[in-house]
């Protein structure tokens, strides 16, 4: 196993799913909350394509291969462990903007 191409690979994936967070959030921003979802489970399986990777690393290290300790491999943890935080946020904060627009779409309703 080529271990700093692993971390690269998580450091890349990481990335890109909270870049698509914040697609989501973005969408969910202008209503749409169709979009929005799709977004954020792509996010998620990008997500997961990391944390994978890093099962993988840790995994390698149990079995007695050499995983190389580097400012790389913790810079890759930061990576992930920021898209976790940050998605977790981002789902959390599209709930919330579904509410408001459900809120407002009744209120809008109501003074019909």
């Amino acid at each position: 196993m080529n271990v700093e191409v692993e971390i690269f690979n998580m450091i890349s994936n990481a990335g890109d799913a909270k870049s698509i967070a914040y697609e989501a959030l973005k969408l969910a921003q202008n209503n749409d909350f169709h979009l929005a979802n799709e977004k954020l489970e792509t996010a998620n399986k990008t997500l997961a394509k990391a944390h994978n990777t890093q099962t993988k690393l840790i995994q390698a290290e149990i079995n007695g291969e050499h995983v190389e300790q580097s400012l790389l491999m913790v810079h890759a943890q930061d990576h992930l462990m920021a898209a976790i935080s940050e998605m977790s946020l981002i789902e959390q904060m599209i709930a919330i903007l579904r509410r408001v627009a459900q809120l407002e779409e009744r209120a809008e309703s109501e003074s019909v």
